[in-house]
């Protein structure tokens, strides 16, 4: 670590560590930057691991003052872009949703859905995310406001022979290229497709009921019918939106879910309470933080400009609703803005949907790495050289404990081959030797257990050896791990590595200096996911034989009732709860099960229990 450099400025602003190459890789922002900065320079122990991955590398710091902590948030979304650094968040805006756009710079604009870069002068409404749902909307908005939906090149040879097209002639267009509209009723027409996609609905629906019923008032009937058929189609149009609030609500939802070093934001616009737009941002997090955090470093995205900001912001947890976040948003807007943390009604049910699309955005983009077979080679590859393995590892094997206050211990092996989990080779283990709370005895025994099968050729035959093994924990459980081979003699034939819990970094056997995967990097991800799938694993396991010994303890006084039957009671019902509600005839009908058993399990289960002794009684 290199000496903390002298003069640090107590005002706010971003600092920005670079390696002994000059490269930026970290960029922070800080309310005092000498009081942040102070808190990297300590002894090592008392920082985080990829804290200290970052100090080991970085070889220099240098700062940036702002007037405000805002001015640092701005600052600081700047300088991630510019410099992408290491141990930063990774930014990555899901750019897959259309939008609907009009072009102002034309006095007769025609809307079109587009997915590219938004343009100075276009109008753009969304993003939306259903895109049959969105077409069909625009398809029944024609009928009410009839908006041109043809070709420059079509527009402007109908204009040149003076005889408008079959759409004008089925009233799904209002003729603009033979002038049967002026520009100003044109861009009425413009407005009122505005006012539908921000969620004005209801001003739509008064004015159509109005021209129907000032046309049915004069008699011009054909006209009444054209503003009823307007009108139908606009409900129409408006039924396809989602309604999640009220019709006066004027809001935003923003939401995090996070899965590992993976997480989601998601923002629903809410205008006149319906969905009108929705945007997504994936991020690879870099250093375990927190909700806050992670809105933090998109919030300069998803508000550029006071007319982004809504009056009130739903987020879904205290922890998520910052000073920061406010004082930006506010000062943005040049109002107040309110951030809330809904707890129950119809706001809460649009955070949980909000939360529902958030995770729904991890998995979907978790399903399309598993199912590409160049993006797993890659993450093979780039685990095989992080790791300093002679080649990519195959078959991957990983190791994870579990137990409930040192009882009921138990390991699990998942196996991944190619990248794809192999499950007809996952293998639970009860530990047998380790008494009490001791994970490292417990994975010793484990992987010992397993490696023994590779000096057994009979045995050896139902699993390939794996091309590494990895150990769910740190260094402790990376030494236990080859304990175990040395103790078998294969020391020189197994490839260890070990991943810490929290921090996520690896460590190899002979040396103590972590090695951390680049944040978003596949092959990171490739190791959350056989992380959590040994941790669910190991945890089903646990929970399963956990259960099974309660009702071991539940049922053991009653005579004739052994562990064969007492496991046939628990597939039957299901549940310890549910058998206590199993009536005495239910229990009879078991043909399995001897009347008088039934008896007796029914009584033992339907006595009251026994009240503890309590201080001053007789039974002392």
């Amino acid at each position: 670590m290199f000496a903390k450099p002298s003069g640090i400025p107590r005002q706010s602003g971003c600092y920005l560590f670079r390696n002994e190459r000059g490269d930026v890789i970290y960029v922070g922002k800080a309310l005092s930057l000498a009081s942040r900065l102070s808190s990297y320079f300590q002894r090592s122990e008392g920082l985080t691991h990829k804290t200290q991955a970052l100090m080991a590398e970085a070889t220099s710091v240098e700062w940036i003052v702002t007037p405000t902590e805002v001015d640092a948030l701005v600052l600081e979304n700047e300088l991630i872009k510019d410099n992408q650094p290491r141990y930063n968040m990774r930014l990555k805006d899901d750019k897959s949703f259309p939008y609907v756009a009009l072009d102002t710079r034309v006095d007769f604009p025609a809307p079109f859905t587009t997915r590219s870069k938004h343009v100075k002068g276009v109008r753009y409404f969304g993003p939306f995310v259903e895109v049959r749902a969105l077409r069909t909307t625009m398809d029944e908005l024609i009928q009410a406001f009839p908006l041109r939906s043809c070709t420059t090149h079509k527009y402007n040879y109908h204009q040149r022979i003076g005889r408008p097209c079959l759409l004008y002639d089925i009233g799904r267009c209002s003729g603009p290229c033979v002038g049967a509209i002026d520009v100003e009723g044109y861009q009425r027409l413009v407005d009122a497709w505005a006012r539908f996609f921000d969620g004005d609905v209801r001003q739509l629906r008064n004015l159509l009921q109005r021209q129907m019923s000032e046309a049915s008032e004069n008699e011009h009937y054909e006209a009444a019918a054209k503003a009823r058929d307007g009108l139908e189609a606009l409900e129409r149009a408006a039924s396809v939106q989602n309604v999640v609030l009220d019709d006066h609500s004027d809001l935003d939802v923003l939401c995090v879910a996070t899965n590992g070093g993976r997480a989601a934001v998601v923002r629903f616009r809410v205008r006149y309470g319906r969905i009108i737009g929705r945007s997504v941002q994936l991020i690879d997090r870099s250093m375990d933080e927190n909700d806050a955090e992670i809105l933090e470093s998109v919030l300069t995205d998803l508000y550029p400009d006071a007319e982004a900001v809504p009056p009130t912001v739903l987020v879904g947890s205290d922890e998520a609703s910052t000073p920061l976040m406010l004082e930006y948003l506010s000062e943005l807007r040049g109002k107040p803005v309110e951030v809330a943390v809904p707890q129950r009604g119809k706001r809460r049910r649009a955070i949980e949907l909000a939360v529902s699309d958030a995770t729904s955005v991890i998995d979907r983009d978790s399903l399309r790495r598993q199912s590409d077979h160049n993006v797993r080679s890659r993450a093979l590859q780039e685990l095989g050289a992080a790791l300093h393995l002679a080649q990519p590892p195959f078959r991957i094997e990983c190791f994870d404990m579990s137990h409930l206050q040192g009882t009921n211990y138990v390991g699990s092996m998942v196996v991944f081959e190619d990248g794809l989990a192999l499950k007809s080779d996952y293998r639970h283990f009860n530990v047998k030797e380790v008494l009490g709370n001791d994970d490292v005895g417990a994975m010793e025994e484990v992987v010992r257990r397993r490696l023994g099968y590779w000096n057994d050729e009979q045995r050896a035959s139902k699993f390939r050896r794996a091309d590494l093994i990895i150990v769910d924990g740190g260094l402790p459980q990376l030494h236990a791990a080859q304990k175990a081979a040395q103790t078998l003699g294969l020391s020189d034939q197994v490839e260890f590595t070990a991943l810490a819990k929290r921090e996520e970094l690896l460590y190899r056997p002979g040396t103590s200096t972590p090695i951390a995967l680049d944040r978003g990097s596949e092959s990171l991800y490739l190791v959350q996911r056989i992380r959590d799938e040994a941790h669910r694993f190991a945890i089903t396991f646990h929970r399963s034989k956990r259960g099974k010994s309660m009702v071991a303890s539940t049922l053991s006084g009653v005579e004739g009732l052994g562990p064969a039957r007492q496991e046939k009671l628990l597939a039957q019902f299901g549940s310890l709860d549910e058998l206590r509600r199993a009536s005495l005839d239910e229990l009879g009908a078991l043909a399995w099960l001897p009347s008088d058993v039934a008896t007796r399990l029914y009584d033992h289960l339907q006595a009251p229990a026994q009240p503890k002794p309590t201080k001053g009684s007789d039974d002392e």
